[in-house]
């Protein structure tokens, strides 16, 4: 794991941390308040924002590492780095929020928000890894 690996991974978990914040923090709120009574109290929620930390570090190292194992793209980047970031939501954000559906009395419109704006935030990062090239060996260097 080279200086490019944790600069693409920590690029990638800060954006999805900000993603998630959009996401869950602001757009689904309101949905969230309404069923407040499902949830920790803020104070003991606030006593486990490391676990987040820790789950978003987890979702940015995990993606830039499994990018890098994916053949390099010869051509159209910005589409494979798309369907990367589908396939992970087919792997992790679908089917977890169909589960907490199942499990926990969640509104099915809830669910399908949470699927849908998720799955939007999983392109956006898939396109970011594009972006960033975590394939490339070294960083790019600017000519003096």
């Amino acid at each position: 794991m080279d200086k490019r690996f944790w600069i693409c991974g920590l690029t990638i978990s800060a954006t999805a941390l900000v993603l998630g914040f959009l996401v869950h923090g602001v757009a689904l709120r309101a949905d969230y308040l309404a069923l407040a009574h499902l949830f920790r109290p803020r104070a003991e929620a606030n006593a486990n924002v490391g676990w987040i930390l820790l789950a978003y570090a987890a979702l940015g190292l995990g993606m830039t590492w499994l990018y890098r194992w994916l053949p390099p793209p010869v051509r159209r980047k910005r589409w494979h780095g798309a369907r990367f970031g589908l396939a992970i939501a087919l792997v992790s954000f679908l089917p977890w929020h169909l589960l907490a559906y199942a499990g926990q009395p969640f509104p099915l419109a809830l669910a399908i928000k949470q699927i849908a704006l998720d799955v939007v935030a999983m392109l956006l990062l898939g396109l970011l890894l594009a972006w960033l090239q975590p394939h490339r060996v070294a960083l790019a260097v600017a000519p003096e």
